[in-house]
């Protein structure tokens, strides 16, 4: 059986006209084009949503009515003019990306294979911001009381969470702690494990109070932290080296497979 990440995803655009770019169409020549406003009740959604925002509209209001309509879609924010203030509350909301409408079809494929891999994706300066409010939101409180799903995690491996949160690779992790290596990577492993997370990323939302799945176990807090959740087993080993993470990021953060 093909590994999700491996599938080939359906492609619906949600715009204001109703219209593809012509650069939609190059990198997915067989997407359908819906307009904005219409039921997404009148087509087959059974892949990943795109949503060109109307600037017309509130940016969140246009996520949530698409999100209230069909809960549980992958959903992209193409915005005309990005901008972190409108990106923060999106993600909260549930996107699973927001990148420039006008990107080119190499960058929009990439986006939708890391969308369909479980993977969220966003700018460098959106990451950098997410990790310094990791920072401050954990400065400012305990940890279970951002999440209780943290509860489930040992003192050692919150130790090392807060630190994979704040941006530090696994070798610094290691050094900062007085730990091996390997063992930052076998607690990375428990800590993905119990919390359900994905990638680095959605750790940092975890972590930070921001993670948009996280009213759906809020009610579980007493039943190991990660109840009612698939855990993920292949994320903690995500590369780490703070050099390829700022490639990556140069036009997004991309979901890495363990190991790499």
């Amino acid at each position: 059986m093909a590994s999700r990440a491996t599938k080939s995803p359906s492609h619906l655009f949600v715009s204001p006209s109703g219209r593809a770019l012509p650069r939609w169409e190059e990198a997915f020549p067989r997407l359908r084009c819906l307009k904005a406003g219409m039921p997404l009740g009148v087509v087959e959604v059974s892949g990943l949503v795109w949503l060109r925002l109307d600037p017309a509209h509130p940016a969140l209001a246009q996520v949530e009515r698409l999100l209230a309509e069909r809960p549980g879609i992958q959903l992209i924010v193409l915005a005309d003019q990005p901008d972190d203030e409108q990106a923060l509350p999106l993600f909260s909301a549930g996107i699973r990306a927001y990148i420039n409408a006008h990107s080119t079809a190499a960058n929009l494929k990439q986006v939708a294979q890391v969308v369909a891999a479980g993977g969220l994706w966003l700018g460098p300066s959106l990451m950098a911001r997410l990790v310094a409010a990791t920072s401050r939101a954990l400065a400012a409180a305990s940890a279970t009381a951002l999440d209780p799903r943290l509860s489930a995690l040992t003192q050692r491996e919150l130790e090392v969470a807060r630190k994979i949160a704040g941006g530090a690779s696994n070798k610094e992790v290691a050094r900062a702690l007085d730990i091996a290596e390997r063992t930052v990577k076998a607690h990375a492993g428990a800590i993905f494990e119990k919390l359900g997370a994905r990638d680095r990323l959605h750790l940092a939302l975890i972590m930070n109070g921001r993670d948009p799945e996280a009213a759906s176990v809020r009610g579980s807090a007493g039943s190991g932290g990660g109840a009612g959740r698939k855990p993920v087993k292949r994320a903690a080993d995500a590369r780490c080296d703070p050099a390829e993470d700022a490639r990556d990021t140069a036009v997004g953060l991309k979901a890495h497979p363990a190991n790499r």
